[in-house]
């Protein structure tokens, strides 16, 4: 006789805004079930990008199973698409291993590509971002964003005129599809799993740009200059690259660029980093199907534990 399978999550969320603890509480999850930690982060994919991205220590990463951290160099582009497929690989080999998934990060728009699905995107074209970037140096965003706005105003509506990547992938997506991004973006692929989705969530806000602040101090004396430093020592790399718009790389490099003191551009930094926090704390209040974890007790994270325990039974 076969049994039927259980009806329930194939994996678990752990999202949040950044510095709430959420690499913390996946690791002493770890230490009680079987799990394996799927990273939901933008900037980790990147390699030599270790101490601006808070990448988990190498004797972390040996103990505990972590996937989709360090997946490209730092002048490929990576997409909400390509990660909605890494992803999808890395739950299913999970569960193949009879493990548990437990997804982990901050990035919304992949948590979001992976739940409610995606749009059939093209992937980057590096030649076409070149060109796009060179117009943008030579026009300004802000031209760029009038030109989106004649040819797909629903969204250019939605993006910020000095949101220089949004801006690049819809003029990219426009010219390799002739389609708007925005009727594309109407047809999404359904998700491929269920999930049962929670985030970790700040007690106290002003404690948590506090914690912002004094990390990324901590961070400019665990050598975060210096890497910046050796990526621009490469020669290859530029400013406008998806992965040097992450918070920190983006203000340290404009101090070695010569364009501000570094007392300004680790304040830049910080800054940047808490309004990311806000964005982040935006979005997780818009998703109700999230789960509030408030505090590390017992009875806050009976929740999560009963999830994880749910994945452990499907069939």
């Amino acid at each position: 006789m076969t049994q039927a399978r259980v009806v329930g999550p194939d994996a678990v969320i752990l999202a949040g805004p950044t510095c709430t603890g959420k690499t913390a509480l996946a690791l002493r999850l770890a230490e009680h079930y079987p799990l394996e930690i799927v990273s939901v982060d933008s900037a980790q994919v990147y390699r030599s990008m270790d101490i601006g991205t808070a990448k988990p220590a190498r004797a972390v990463l040996d103990a505990v199973p972590h996937h989709l951290i360090d997946l490209c160099d730092p002048a490929e582009a990576y997409s909400a698409g390509r990660f909605r497929r890494d992803a999808t690989a890395a739950i299913t080999a999970i569960h193949s291993r009879g493990r548990v998934p437990l997804l982990v990060g901050g990035t919304m728009l992949y948590f979001r590509a992976l739940t409610r699905g995606i749009a059939p995107l093209p992937e980057a074209n590096p030649e076409l971002r070149d060109r796009i970037d060179g117009r943008a140096r030579q026009l300004g965003w802000p031209a760029l964003h009038a030109e989106l706005a004649r040819s797909d105003p629903a969204a250019a509506a939605r993006i910020r005129p000095a949101d220089g990547q949004r801006i690049q992938r819809a003029l990219e997506v426009l010219e390799l599809t002739g389609q708007p991004l925005s009727t594309l973006q109407q047809q999404l692929e359904p998700a491929p799993f269920a999930f049962a989705s929670f985030a970790l969530l700040p007690s106290d806000r002003s404690e948590l740009y506090a914690r912002i602040d004094a990390r990324f101090v901590q961070m400019m004396e665990q050598g975060f200059l210096d890497e910046v430093r050796l990526l621009r020592a490469r020669g290859d790399l530029h400013a406008d690259l998806p992965s040097l718009r992450s918070v920190g790389y983006r203000q340290l490099w404009s101090h070695l660029a010569g364009e501000v003191g570094l007392e300004a551009a680790v304040a830049a930094g910080q800054r940047a980093t808490r309004n990311l926090a806000k964005r982040q704390l935006t979005w997780i209040r818009s998703e109700a199907d999230f789960a509030r974890i408030q505090g590390l007790e017992d009875q806050e994270l009976a929740p999560i534990k009963r999830a994880i325990t749910a994945v452990m039974g499907r069939g």
